[in-house]
């Protein structure tokens, strides 16, 4: 079977050159070529020499994800149901008998850039009962190519009509902590200035609060923005909405965020879900404000997108009055409204679901 060599390092590549007899910078031509030039033909790779381009011919494989549904959205937004080909090597099991796992990649354009949202896991353990991800379950960790794969697959579609800039954020299917490993070597590929060469800026992961992952996470001399689920302004609550919140509650958890170590430019992101009569008081306003006192941090509110789950979307009015509570007491706060929502692309809705029919928002409210 060949070897795979998409998602492999500078120091991994060094060393195959060197294993087959070459210049160890024959491996840094090689990690140009396909992620500098995201050249994924060997025999295109002409500053190779042409025996190692006919060895790798032979002996390895560039394999990106296989575009099983595309879905497109009246905003412009695209999201992709891919097939994974290959096994569970990195924990899990396969999602199929066939030893193919599926997971969704969203595209979405907007004036002067293009917005990726990757998954880093098929499916998603950690049970957050207002999305639908959550109804999958963990089918298994995603491996480093097939992360970074989403991301060039995405940018190969589009290549006629990219903006300038473009953003990846860690926010699709799965849990990146949970995944670590494989998401920061993606990460760390996307951010190298000699291979995809994105901005820090640009590339966000978001976490439902693994509290150990953002620890080490702050120790990564490369890294990405962090984006905190937050969701709730009382571990009782949140616990019912993130059961993860009785393993990682509020108070750890924001320590933890105080100790990460921000640079100049950055701020923390804490993400809200806006669940109709549920978390969207001026009491829970008031409360969220006081626990992000202190913090160098912004706050994206996103009023929850239609799905079958016993809950209902935010009135406009409480959306409004909840950021205002926010911005009056110091905090940055942004409404997110998301993009896709018609093809189940939106933030909550990626599940696996045909994106020919519209989403509607289940009759049954929140209790």
């Amino acid at each position: 079977m060949p070897m795979e060599l998409f998602g492999k390092s500078l120091e991994e590549l060094r060393a195959l050159a060197a294993g087959l007899g070459e210049p160890a910078w024959r491996g840094a031509q090689l990690y140009h070529s396909l992620y500098a030039e995201r050249q994924l033909d060997f025999d295109r790779m002409t500053a190779l020499p042409a025996p190692l381009r006919r060895h790798l011919s032979n002996e390895a494989a560039v394999t990106l994800p296989r575009i099983a549904g595309r879905y497109i959205s009246s905003d412009g937004s695209v999201r992709y149901l891919l097939a994974l080909a290959g096994s569970a090597e990195n924990g899990g099991r396969d999602g199929a008998g066939d030893g193919v796992a599926t997971v969704e990649t969203v595209f979405m354009p907007s004036p002067g850039r293009q917005t990726i949202c990757v998954s880093t896991q098929a499916g998603c353990a950690v049970d957050c009962r207002f999305c639908l991800t959550a109804t999958l379950g963990l089918i298994r960790n995603l491996s480093a190519g097939e992360i970074l794969g989403q991301v060039f697959l995405a940018l190969a579609e589009h290549a006629a009509d990219l903006a300038l800039r473009t953003n990846v954020v860690f926010m699709g299917q799965g849990e990146p902590l949970l995944n670590y490993d494989a998401t920061l070597a993606a990460t760390r590929i996307l951010l190298d200035p000699h291979g995809v060469g994105l901005s820090p800026r640009h590339v966000t992961l978001s976490t439902s609060g693994i509290v150990p992952g953002i620890d080490r996470l702050a120790g990564e001399l490369v890294r990405p923005k962090l984006a905190v689920s937050l969701n709730a302004s009382t571990d009782d609550e949140r616990s019912r909405l993130m059961p993860l919140n009785r393993k990682y509650p509020l108070g750890p958890l924001l320590d933890a965020c105080r100790r990460y170590p921000l640079r100049s430019w950055e701020r923390l992101t804490f993400e809200y879900v806006l669940l109709g009569g549920l978390n969207d008081r001026a009491l829970d306003a008031r409360r969220a404000a006081r626990l992000l006192g202190g913090l160098r941090a912004k706050v994206n509110l996103i009023p929850w997108n239609p799905g079958e789950l016993p809950f209902r979307q935010p009135e406009p009015s409480a959306v409004e009055e909840f950021r205002r509570i926010l911005a009056d007491r110091g905090i940055h706060a942004f409404v997110r409204y998301s993009r896709g929502r018609d093809v189940f692309a939106a933030c909550g809705q990626l599940a696996l679901i045909d994106g020919s029919a519209a989403p509607s928002a289940p009759s049954l409210a929140a209790q």
